[in-house]
């Protein structure tokens, strides 16, 4: 009897720790929910309308109809799935050379520019890409975010690779596969929930990124954080609009997590145990 009374405890002490850690973060969610949903007088009156009497739809209108999200979306939408993209068949050969090889230096050296501020490269890169005319285009943050995929890539590989049988791929070679068809037919296929969680992770960090865009995005390639940051004004903030838009900037990643959580759990817990 005290076992289970035991284990009834352990089990009712760890929700209670997750929800004091995710109390914060769910307490500013829906506190940007109801002030993306009631009008402005009760924004700003006082004592603070809590609760929305009525549901004021108007403030995403507005975003959409005055402040071009419906373009900056698209430009997020191609940023961050370019650089998730890209980072990945870059960053899945150069995962298994750095797991077949042992070379462990090679990836802190390659995880080192995930570690450097974004701040301290962005005015040579801005000097580089005005050189090369690409300024105006959505090429130089395509490019820099390829800063965050590409570490994030070849970190969460590297586990699965080690852990792979080399035993599997050498049956391959025996089959008279080459080294790049083991690795496309052989390998890709056992590391799938690696590359899942590596895609997931890399949009999430890459769709929130804010450093880059404000210094490399012109008036027409903003990407959404950019885009919640210049609706801000001087004279006067509006409280529902621009929380209606920083919704638009959380809910599709938001969406994508919840969609994806037991894809996400299962390849870092698969992860975990195979390179333990």
């Amino acid at each position: 009897m005290p076992r289970p009374l035991s284990k009834a405890l352990r089990r009712a002490a760890l929700y209670f720790a997750v929800l004091v850690i995710v109390s914060p973060a769910l307490l500013f969610f829906l506190w940007m929910l109801s002030l993306s949903l009631k009008p402005e007088v009760d924004n700003i009156s006082y004592p603070p309308v809590l609760i929305p009497t009525t549901l004021a739809w108007s403030n995403y209108a507005q975003v959409f109809a005055e402040n071009s999200f419906g373009r900056y979306f698209i430009n997020s939408l191609i940023v961050t799935g370019s650089a998730t993209l890209i980072g990945l068949v870059i960053g899945a050969p150069a995962a298994y050379g750095i797991a077949r090889a042992k070379a462990t230096k090679l990836s802190v050296v390659v995880m080192i520019a995930r570690m450097t501020p974004g701040l301290s490269y962005l005015i040579p890169l801005f000097l580089m890409f005005r050189w090369l005319g690409l300024m105006g285009t959505l090429w130089p943050q395509i490019i820099t975010h390829l800063v965050i995929t590409l570490p994030i890539v070849i970190w969460v590989l590297i586990s699965y690779f080690e852990a792979l049988p080399i035993e599997l791929e050498e049956a391959g070679r025996i089959d008279g596969a080459n080294r790049w068809q083991v690795f496309r037919h052989v390998v890709l296929p056992l590391t799938r929930p690696g590359i899942t969680v590596a895609l997931l992770l890399s949009f999430i960090f890459s769709w929130n990124n804010f450093v880059f865009g404000i210094v490399l995005a012109g008036r027409t390639t903003r990407t959404l954080p950019v885009a919640v940051y210049n609706s801000l004004t001087f004279e006067q903030v509006s409280w529902g609009p621009l929380s209606a838009a920083a919704l638009v900037v959380v809910i599709p990643v938001l969406v994508l997590t919840v969609v994806a959580q037991k894809q996400i759990v299962a390849g870092l817990t698969s992860g975990a145990v195979k390179g333990g």
